[in-house]
């Protein structure tokens, strides 16, 4: 049947199938209402069939929610009656029509119906559910702003592949795109910048047109229910102290004014790790409770991410106010007031029942009480902060960052870090063996990383992620068959069926041989590394 990712237990009754057709039904139980607009909607677009809601006869798919079952976890029966799907919870009970779906035929991943297709389940028992809780993938949409439409599409094909959280990447340096009714120049201003470098910060290239964009609040909240309609997460990132020149530009008082003239900083148009950071200042503390206060109210998440990475402690050091704050608050140094900086945000958000993470870095200069970690300068932070009791996402650079490239090949294009070749994604184990039993049980789960700094438009997005993000949601969703190596052949196999859902989706991935013509880049400076990457 070819399934991904992989389910824990398969029962297949060779050549015996269940006929789909106009008669077929879908009954609903409490709580599965959403699963059932969702299949109507999705299978009823590719067959033509209007799966009416039904109660009695054979010929139906059943959804019940079932607590005796884990509660992601699902399980599947296709007989000569009919469909029987239960799930754990209604979020297993979607995983579960997503694996119907995918039993239907590439075609059930169209939009409309192809003449002359018979429509048929195989008959099949199937046990699953995942390995870990949080299973994610980030988008940023503030290097290269993502359209509306582009992200529920790109939530649509984390559902597709059994991936429940959806990071949010929504300010940096080079463009706001949140909407912020307190503060509306970050979306009047700090949205869209004058030009964009093309390629790596050492090219030559540039777009030289205006890019921007930002989401409404409204559009956030469309956002939201899609993907909770979806059973998936969205957790919202603005990024805080570094990454922030944007911000700066929008309102000169954030940063360092004692150090420089942050009224003649534009947002960036460029990468790389900017040095104009936010001022340790009571006034910035204000501004960005303001801020998160909004993003509250639009994300219901359990979890707020506040970045915290690549934060340079330059002009903090030539700061007289930085300085004083540091003296004043008995800190060390630098790092420790980057964690002071961070604690107060982590407590701000435990008194409002949210939870911090952020990127490995908020572990210099001591962790706040309450943070879950990012890892994604390799293990060696999710381990440290597993060992100290704290909750960890393992998203190390060297196995899951989509941005990197796919190969040494003269023809991939603009060329980013290491190759990461879809083998290497999937062998990828997100807990490391230096880990107890119990320190292990701090690893929340996993997520892969896509950077958009070269990574322009929805069809870029598609080739950086595509098929890498088919091998991670199976690392991410399938236990480990037994400990030691997972089997690659076995998932390259099931890849073949896998790669005509993805072109009924309109995916333009990577394909096996190589970037097509139209997927190449030619003459766009990147930067690639040699050699295998450090702790891989």
């Amino acid at each position: 049947m070819d399934l991904i990712p992989a389910p824990r237990s398969v029962a297949s009754y060779g050549d015996q199938y269940l006929a789909v057709g106009e008669d077929t039904g879908i009954a609903a139980g409490a709580g599965t209402e959403d699963t059932a607009r969702w299949l109507r909607a999705t299978l009823g677009a590719a067959t033509g069939f209007s799966f009416d809601a039904r109660r009695e006869g054979d010929d139906l798919v059943r959804l019940t929610v079932d607590d005796t079952l884990p509660t992601e976890g699902y399980r599947l029966s296709v007989t000569p009656r009919g469909v029987d799907l239960r799930g754990g919870s209604p979020a297993g009970v979607f995983w579960g029509a997503q694996t119907l779906r995918q039993l239907l035929g590439p075609d059930a991943f169209r939009r409309a119906p192809l003449p002359g297709r018979v429509w048929r389940l195989p008959l099949t028992d199937i046990e699953d559910g995942p390995r870990f809780g949080w299973r994610g993938a980030m988008l940023d949409v503030a290097r290269h702003f993502m359209p509306k439409d582009g992200v529920l599409r790109f939530i649509d094909l984390l559902a597709a592949h059994k991936l429940n959280v959806f990071h949010f990447h929504l300010s940096d340096d080079q463009g706001w795109r949140v909407e912020i009714k307190r503060h509306p120049k970050l979306t009047e201003d700090g949205s869209w910048r004058t030009r964009t470098k093309y390629g790596h910060r050492a090219s030559e290239l540039w777009e030289d047109k205006p890019h921007g964009g930002f989401y409404t609040q409204d559009d956030i909240r469309e956002i939201v229910a899609y993907a909770h309609a979806r059973h998936i997460a969205v957790v919202p990132e603005i990024d805080i102290p570094g990454h922030s020149q944007a911000a700066i530009h929008a309102y000169p008082e954030l940063g360092n004014t004692d150090v420089v003239d942050t009224a003649a900083l534009p947002v960036w148009d460029t990468w790389g790790v900017n040095p104009n950071v936010l001022a340790p200042t009571e006034t910035v503390l204000r501004f960005y409770e303001g801020v998160f206060e909004e993003i509250l109210e639009l994300f219901p998440s359990t979890f707020i991410h506040v970045g915290g990475d690549e934060c340079p402690k330059d002009q903090w050091k030539a700061s007289p106010t930085a300085q004083a704050r540091i003296a004043e608050l008995g800190l060390k140094d630098e790092d420790e007031l980057q964690s002071w900086f961070i604690r107060h945000f982590d407590t701000w958000l435990s008194e409002r029942g949210r939870r911090l993470v952020g990127w490995d870095e908020i572990l210099e200069g001591g962790l706040a009480p309450g943070a879950t970690v990012s890892s994604w300068r390799g293990y060696e932070g999710g381990i440290t902060a597993a060992r100290a009791g704290h909750d960890v996402v393992m998203c190390p650079l060297q196995q899951v960052y989509l941005d990197y490239r796919q190969s040494d090949g003269p023809d991939e294009p603009v060329p980013i870090a290491y190759v990461r070749t879809l083998e290497d994604v999937y062998r990828f184990e997100p807990v490391p063996p230096q880990l107890t039993a119990d320190e292990a049980r701090h690893v929340l789960g996993t997520q892969a990383n896509l950077w958009t700094e070269v990574t322009e438009n929805a069809q870029r997005v598609d080739y950086q992620a595509f098929p890498r993000l088919c091998a991670f949601g199976e690392v991410a969703w399938s236990e480990l068959p037994e400990p030691g190596e997972r089997d690659y052949a076995d998932f390259e196999r099931r890849m073949t069926a896998h790669y005509r859902r993805l072109d009924a989706l309109g995916v333009d991935y990577r394909r096996p041989g190589g970037p097509l013509p139209w997927q190449q880049r030619p003459g766009v400076l990147g930067r690639p590394l040699e050699g295998p990457p450090p702790n891989a």
